[in-house]
């Protein structure tokens, strides 16, 4: 008899569905049946990609730029962001020591690679994005669920990492701004994260995705305040290229040749188009249009979270970054799921359920995210008042 038991089976079985990605493929069936819906399910910006990174990128094409690039990424583009860090946070962080991925989601993949072994445990928030503790599983290691809500400001505090690490722990990993709460570390908690980490000699990765997404003054990379610590960020977000499919990460400098390592084995090279593009984003031009944007992201928040909280959903006070709000459904359910269900299916609103984040308190929250038009967020404001009250 034929055995069917794929090898290293077991990891992957503990490995979830993206349900978000659920949520929109129906989204976009009904639409194909000519239902209007409105999309406040996804993370990706309604804006098209700057109009300097298109430019870019058809020169690059016409110039016939498309080959392999190094696997840690162009000379040119790491360098722009070497210099990027520079002008927007102060510090010096060697071109040398930046990698270019295909997404965050390369970046996370190869530094979970790098850094976690079978049966490590790894300290995360929850709620937090779902294919970080799916990173973890498939190396055969265990996510360290750390509970947190409107109390922590959806960020642990250092009672409960002391309170949640084990002799198996081998690091921790944070996110600021987080998705799906928005919220992130003040420079004082994450000097004292930073603290933490290296008085336990745990490493720290801080997940930077939506930087440059802010509306507070003052948010800083964990590279002002520990060098030794890993960054993973993305050119989607703030950047404006979701389908272009690059990031970067930032090693310490003695994980480099590593992580090269891995990097020439897992993809070869980011796309070379899209690295060509990229280096528009650093232009005045491209600039301008990037803080335009942000400026509107600013403005659907508020009009967002003020209409829903006069619904009756309870919200965070601290939307500080990302495009998400977190929103409390207890007032009109206890199962997010069948909720998120009704309001798509019989309403015509997107939103991805909070299950999709964590075990605590999930099912009492749906994440509603602000990346569609004004027009189209009244719109499902209206219809969400229509079905609730």
């Amino acid at each position: 008899m034929p055995n069917n038991r794929i090898a290293g089976q077991e990891p992957l079985s503990k490995v979830n569905s993206f349900r978000v990605m659920t949520v929109m493929a129906r989204a976009r069936h009904l639409e194909s049946q000519g239902r209007q819906i409105v999309h406040m399910e996804v993370g990706e910006p309604d804006f098209s990609s700057a109009q300097p990174i298109i430019d870019a990128g058809k020169r690059a094409l016409d110039d016939g730029l498309t080959k392999y690039t190094a696997a840690i990424g162009l000379a040119q583009l790491r360098e722009c962001l070497s210099v990027h860090y520079r002008e927007n946070y102060n510090v010096k962080v060697g071109a040398d020591r930046i990698l270019i991925t295909p997404g965050a989601s390369g970046g996370l993949s190869l530094l979970a690679n790098l850094l976690v072994r079978a049966g490590d445990g790894v300290l995360l928030s929850d709620p937090a994005y779902p294919c970080v503790r799916n990173f973890i599983h498939m190396m055969s290691a265990q996510p360290q669920l750390i509970p947190v809500g409107v109390k922590q400001n959806f960020q642990p505090t250092l009672e409960q990492l002391d309170e949640y690490c084990t002799d198996k722990t081998s690091g921790l990993w944070l996110a600021s701004p987080s998705n799906p709460t928005g919220t992130i570390l003040e420079r004082s908690k994450l000097k004292a994260a930073c603290d933490w980490a290296a008085a336990r000699q745990k490493h720290l990765l801080v997940d930077e995705i939506y930087h440059g997404l802010h509306y507070v003054d003052d948010l800083p990379s964990v590279l002002e305040l520990d060098q030794s610590a890993f960054v993973v960020n993305s050119f989607s977000k703030y950047f404006g290229m979701t389908g272009w499919r690059l990031g970067w990460i930032v090693v310490p400098q003695e994980h480099v040749e590593m992580a090269t390592i891995l990097a020439q084995n897992m993809y070869i090279s980011a796309s070379s188009i899209s690295q060509y593009a990229a280096l528009a984003a650093f232009t005045p031009e491209a600039k301008c249009i990037f803080e335009e944007r942000r400026e509107a992201f600013r403005r659907r928040k508020d009009f967002l979270a003020g209409a829903l909280k006069s619904m009756g959903f309870s919200l965070s006070e601290n939307i500080q970054g990302a495009f998400y709000v977190y929103a409390n459904i207890s007032k009109f359910s206890d199962d997010c799921e069948k909720f998120c269900h009704e309001m798509l299916e019989k309403h015509g609103v997107a939103l991805t359920p909070g299950t999709d984040f964590g075990d605590f308190e999930s099912k009492s929250h749906v994440r509603i995210a602000f990346t569609t038009d004004m027009e189209s967020l009244e719109l499902g404001v209206e219809r969400l008042q229509n079905a609730l009250l």
